[in-house]
């Protein structure tokens, strides 16, 4: 299959902002796919050779890209430079190089899929002495037998820049509609990608074995599940009337979730975005090790930096020291972790995820052998409003967020966001007094002390039924002059030309973003308003919701995908329950 066939798709993709046609545009090129190149296909219009949980990334940074590209090309590296600076994109700057040569065309050899996936796999396993000239080489290699189409996205794939405004769903979507005909199937697309976190693998499974292939899909050690989430509202009565009967009640720790996976020889900890992180977490690994009984286990914990002397659990972003490549062992000593365990889902070649959640725990505390370092979460069971309230408060006290409340007879659902987890947080009174996580999607320039750097920044909620991002509120304040800068140059990586398809906004910002920032916000209530577009017409037609007085809360939430963050469903109810509160 010729590269030319990937890029022309890509094309098309980029120079669209409607979902469906996105949509379309994939799926096509799906069908003209052979079945055996099908996975690679994928991975590349994601921009990716593997699955997040392999850790393999390309990781050429632009400079080194920018030398292949000025060694290639018959333009002066004046000429591409200044086209670099004028557009900001160095697949333009390719496109532009390579024009020339493609007017005075030398031997060649046509580009293929399989050349390109298997020369960026080289590129991105080298490493050690000489791997930057052996890159640099590679690289030469493709852009000389590039066209300048093929070229553009080379680059931007190799950078980590291609940005077509494809989504995980995005590719569900295509392959439900090649590949299944009938769409009243495509939740089980869904469900196997949840148990694998390999759209690779779900797209040429679907397409050699059909359905059939797909309910084969299993829970497995070493691979990580798409985590289960939690939905959110605002009083343990509406918890437990969501509910119904009696819930377990348990803490909600302000630390990294865990999803530890226990086998023979080997234990290996993901995070909530599926990464490989078991070298930042040497001492979760040992005391998992030594005080879990079983050799063959799925297990999910929070783990929560602690004061060494007190024991009192801290902030989450004091965990934040141990995200590190360099300098682990004396982040593990300076920053010491207790962890929480809270679910068990696979034991000894059991998959336990139907299991009522009752049944889970029960087996968990029979696994687990607590100490100091590795602990149960604090749990009641209770259908007592005034109890679980009480528990809370001291949930509060001990550092916690809050609660998250569980239906005792709730299965564990991989990936999915539903009212079988609930999160419960402080009371509702005469402000919004939770925090919500909101993702970053525009930004408005600064002036004065902010010159140079963003001044205010347009933030949105998750849209899940639709998979898109609505704008709920402009966040200027709260931010110290380290955090901007910082943020400055964490969204510098993630800037585009215009809106993302993705996006739904009414409001023109002076820089579009990719959705992958999330942010903690904090504000004083959720007003009705004709600007923003969070659950827009649901209360009164050409109205959505906006938070009203935001301000940056200091968190920047590294370990959230921008899918994790707070959904349009949890804004109306915080709304609902704001009006119950006026109206007593």
């Amino acid at each position: 299959m010729k590269y030319a066939v990937l890029a022309d798709a890509y094309d098309r993709m980029e120079h669209t902002s409607k979902r469906l046609e996105l949509t379309e545009i994939l799926s096509n090129l799906f069908r003209i796919t052979p079945v055996g190149l099908l996975a690679r296909v994928v991975y590349l219009t994601q921009g990716k050779l593997y699955p997040d949980f392999y850790g393999i990334e390309i990781g050429i940074a632009d400079k080194l890209a920018m030398k292949a590209i000025l060694e290639t090309s018959l333009l002066s590296s004046k000429e591409i430079r200044e086209e670099y600076q004028r557009s900001g994109d160095l697949g333009s700057a390719a496109f532009r190089a390579l024009q020339v040569k493609a007017q005075y065309p030398l031997f060649s050899k046509e580009l293929t899929v399989n050349r390109v996936y298997e020369t960026l796999d080289g590129m991105a396993k080298t490493s050690g002495a000489g791997a930057i000239a052996s890159k640099l080489r590679r690289m030469k290699s493709l852009f000389g037998d590039a066209e300048p189409n093929e070229a553009k996205y080379l680059v931007r794939t190799i950078t980590g820049k291609l940005r077509l405004g494809i989504a995980d769903y995005t590719v569900l979507n295509a392959l439900s509609q090649t590949y299944l005909r009938d769409t009243t199937f495509r939740k089980r697309l869904e469900v196997a990608y949840n148990l694998s976190s390999d759209l690779g693998l779900v797209a040429r499974v679907v397409a050699e074995h059909g359905l059939e292939g797909l309910s084969k899909f299993r829970a497995k050690v070493g691979t990580p599940l798409r985590p289960m989430l939690a939905e959110r509202l605002a009083s343990a009565t509406d918890a437990l009337d969501k509910i119904g009967g009696a819930v377990a009640a348990e803490y909600k720790l302000d630390g990294e979730r865990l999803q530890i996976h226990i086998q023979p020889g080997r234990l290996t900890i993901f995070s909530r975005r599926l990464e490989k992180i078991t070298n930042q977490f040497p001492d979760v690994a040992k005391v998992c090790r030594s005080r879990v009984r079983s050799k063959k286990a799925i297990l999910e914990g929070e783990a929560v930096a602690v004061d060494r002397r007190t024991g009192k659990l801290l902030p989450f972003q004091e965990l934040m020291h141990r995200r590190r490549k360099y300098g682990v062992n004396e982040a593990v000593e300076r920053y010491p972790t207790c962890v929480f365990l809270f679910d068990i889902l696979y034991l000894e070649g059991r998959n336990l995820m139907t299991l009522p959640y009752l049944q889970r725990r029960k087996t968990l505390q029979a696994e687990v052998r607590e100490n100091q370092q590795l602990k149960l979460v604090d749990q009641i069971v209770s259908s007592s409003p005034a109890e679980i309230e009480d528990f809370l408060d001291r949930a509060i006290s001990a550092g916690s967020e809050g609660l998250v409340i569980k239906d005792l007879r709730g299965s564990y659902r991989a990936g999915a966001r539903e009212f079988l987890w609930i999160k419960l947080k402080k009371d509702y009174r005469d402000d919004l007094s939770d925090t919500l996580d909101l993702v970053v999607v525009g930004a408005i320039h600064g002036g004065g002390r902010r010159a140079g750097w963003y001044g205010s920044f347009l933030l949105a909620v998750y849209d899940q039924e639709k998979d898109t991002f609505r704008s709920i509120c402009k966040v200027g304040t709260g931010f110290s002059d380290a955090q901007l800068s910082s943020l400055h140059e964490s969204l510098e990586d993630i800037r585009i030309a215009r809106k993302h398809p993705r996006v739904e906004s009414r409001m023109q910002v002076d820089v579009w973003f990719e959705p992958k920032v999330v942010l903690e916000v904090t504000g004083s209530e959720i007003t009705l308003s004709p600007i923003h577009t969070s659950n827009l017409n649901s209360i009164r037609k050409g109205m959505g919701f906006a938070l009203r007085f935001p301000k940056f809360a200091g968190k920047q939430r590294h370990d959230k995908r921008p899918e994790d963050a707070t959904t349009t469903l949890e804004i109306s109810g915080l709304y609902l329950s704001q009006l119950k509160r006026i109206k007593s």
